[in-house]
């Protein structure tokens, strides 16, 4: 006896390559951001470090040029180490703004305020970009249908009535994600499911609330 065939949920279909450019913009901008801070809250030789980034995003480009997120090995490697050394920096960065918080040596509130909300934006793409990087594999697994278990549950993955035909999360759906975990401290659009998700949503929640409770805190007591 033949069992009829279980059609695929829509999101789970196999879909063309994202476009490179939401993804390259927000790459450039942290780089631009950790460029720009403060020497004190930078690791040594910022400069230097930040080039070495920019170096590897053009790599990224060279090596597959139409489409960011093929299913490219060098790519792939490559893409994972630039996010790894933005998050290095960011963290860097944010253990020394703390540092300079407790002991008291920032009594600019311009300069708090800045550095401060500069770290956490740096925060929010990074955090975006291993989401999207490790969601069933990353874009390129994802575009092939070739994991059929989300590591993110997406409100449109729950009904096709609430999505458009054709509908597969893209990037600024993983940066949304990344928005309201490091606003809300709490997951509100998309629900993670597997551990790993769970624990860099986690990650990132306490890592917002310390630098969030930490700068506004000290911007109130300088303007007092």
């Amino acid at each position: 006896m033949a069992f009829p065939e279980i059609p695929q949920p829509h999101w789970l279909r196999a879909h063309k390559q994202e476009n490179r450019g939401p993804v390259l913009l927000v790459v450039l901008s942290v780089i631009t951001l950790q460029f720009l801070i403060p020497k004190s809250l930078a690791i040594p030789h910022h400069k230097v470090f930040c080039f070495v980034e920019a170096l590897m995003l053009v790599l990224i480009v060279l090596i597959a040029p139409k489409k960011l997120g093929l299913p490219h090995v060098p790519q792939r490697t490559l893409t994972l180490v630039l996010n790894a050394f933005m998050m290095l920096s960011n963290t860097s960065s944010a253990i020394l703004l703390v540092e300079k918080i407790v002991d008291g040596s920032i009594t600019s509130p311009a300069k708090l305020l800045w550095s401060g909300f500069s770290i956490w934006l740096s925060n929010i793409v990074i955090f975006s970009l291993w989401y999207w990087d490790f969601d069933r594999g990353g874009p390129a697994e994802r575009a092939g249908a070739k994991d059929a278990f989300p590591d993110f549950l997406f409100p449109q993955m729950t009904d096709p009535a609430y999505a458009e035909p054709g509908w597969y999360p893209r990037y600024p759906d993983y940066l949304y994600v990344s928005v309201t975990n490091a606003s809300a401290f709490s997951p509100t659009d998309a629900m993670p499911l597997t551990r790993w998700a769970k624990l860099l949503m986690s990650i990132q929640s306490i890592t917002s609330l310390i630098l969030v409770g930490l700068v506004v805190a000290r911007a109130v007591n300088i303007l007092r």
